[in-house]
């Protein structure tokens, strides 16, 4: 989403952008501060929210006695910029209609490759030298109340300051993240504010639908009782796996669910989600692709041998705060490892477990130091297609002879400078990327500056 450090010129227009979104964030909301001044329930009409994130990332000159297509270079540098406006309004009496225009500029580490867990979230797909304009967001959020106790909402991104009853269906329309409503985790989630690993934010096994930003166009429904909250959604998949465009006509879509269920320990709040998924779309049997390269005497080619089926998927989700400053996360999940990945990354087993701690203890209430582990696997189908030349959606390193799991750890501490602003330090240990031993480990560092108002 940036250009390449240290090779070229950064545009003053994204940089303006991020500085007037800096400015802005040291302003406080009038309208909001004067309703909490007078006392009175927050219900907004309209919010407008923004957001910037600068990421500035490297990788050390690490061991790499070969490469293929999909290979991380050893010694590399990249930088990624995005600045977002979040435009809602209520539209009638529980509903609300929201936009987020945004501008995107840069690249991940060789074009976001190399590593199943990649090591920034804020790295897509696609990377512009050039800022660029798309809107990743235009939905509609319709909430109808079921009774029980009215709780507050707060003013944020995405999300009109009220009040909702506990119990509650919620049903949101157009185009999203997948992620938006499912597998989320208060303390490994966004790459924006907390870790930046593709397998720490979510699920790596999660090959949730989206286009090569992440975002998808689809319908999702949120029953809301007691502690407990069942979801379904579904969505749109792209026109051929990791593609920019969708197929908007529903004959490549994804299925999802999840029960969520909220608990006290030792006094201490948290949650469970499993979330499950069925993606029905045109996609390549690993093993086949194998054979047929091999009674032709050509290349390992996915794309020959894709046909209608499914791919399946399943997760776990555990948010546990310990102290008031002090939480736990973990997922696990499996994924069919015979069938090409399709939208999100090279994976069919995963765990990750982390701890995020504020800085209260230390008289930095606007610190957090956060530090996860995750262990990244695939299925021995997808180690012979990767040995045999093919090529994953990130990873290919032309052949596979010492396939291992990608050990990652990662830890950042993250600065707060103002209310509205932070800085963050990140660095990741990669050991075996792309699953290949022969390859690494590696070190990546990292600095990310965001803003919010």
């Amino acid at each position: 989403m940036t250009a390449i450090f240290g090779n070229s010129s950064r545009p003053i227009g994204a940089y303006a952008l991020a500085l007037g979104i800096q400015c802005l964030a040291a302003q406080p909301r009038a309208a909001l501060a004067e309703e909490t001044a007078l006392g009175a329930e927050p219900a907004e009409g309209y919010a407008v929210h923004g957001q910037m994130t600068f990421v500035e990332q490297a990788a050390d000159a690490f061991h790499a006695p070969y490469a293929g297509p999909n290979s991380l270079s050893p010694g590399t540098a990249r930088e990624t910029l995005d600045a977002t406006l979040f435009l809602g309004a209520r539209l009638w009496p529980g509903a609300e209609g929201w936009i987020s225009p945004e501008i995107d500029q840069g690249f991940g580490l060789d074009n976001t490759l190399g590593v199943a867990g990649f090591p920034s979230g804020e790295a897509y797909k696609v990377g512009k030298s050039l800022p660029y304009l798309r809107v990743p967001r235009a939905f509609v959020r319709q909430t109808v109340g079921l009774g029980g106790d009215e709780r507050p909402v707060e003013s944020d991104a995405l999300q009109l300051a009220g009040s909702v009853s506990a119990d509650r269906l919620v049903f949101t329309v157009g185009k999203f993240a997948v992620t938006d409503v499912f597998d989320t985790n208060r303390y490994a989630h966004d790459p924006r504010a907390d870790f930046l690993n593709w397998s720490a934010i979510d699920a790596g096994t999660f090959d949730y639908a989206a286009d090569a930003w992440g975002f998808t166009v689809g319908a999702a429904a949120e029953w809301y009782r007691g502690s407990w909250t069942l979801r379904a959604g579904v969505f749109d998949l792209s026109t051929v796996p990791n593609s920019p465009h969708l197929d908007p006509g529903g004959h490549e879509f994804q299925l999802v669910t999840e029960v969520e269920k909220r608990h006290e320990l030792l006094d201490q709040p948290g949650r469970v989600l499993v979330t499950a998924y069925d993606s029905r779309g045109r996609m390549g049997l690993l093993n086949s692709a194998v054979e047929v390269a091999q009674a032709t005497g050509g290349p390992v080619d996915i794309a020959a041998v894709r046909q209608y089926r499914s791919r399946l998927g399943v997760s776990a989700d555990l948010e546990q705060q310990i102290a008031s400053d002090l939480g736990l996360f973990a997922r696990a999940g499996k994924a069919a490892g015979n069938v090409e990945a399709y939208e999100f990354t090279d994976m069919d087993r995963t765990v990750a477990a982390g701890l995020s701690l504020k800085g209260s203890r230390w008289r930095r209430a606007g610190d957090t130091v956060g530090v996860a582990a995750m262990d990244n696997g695939i299925s021995a189908a997808r180690e012979r297609y990767l040995n045999a030349g093919g090529l994953g959606i990130l990873v290919g390193d032309g052949r596979l002879p010492h396939p291992a799991n990608e050990h990652i750890v990662e830890a950042y501490y993250e600065v707060g400078l103002t209310a509205h602003a932070n800085l963050t330090l990140d660095f990741q240990r990669i050991d075996n990327p792309a699953y290949n031993a022969d390859r690494g480990p590696v070190s990546v560092v990292a600095a990310r500056l965001h803003a919010q108002f």
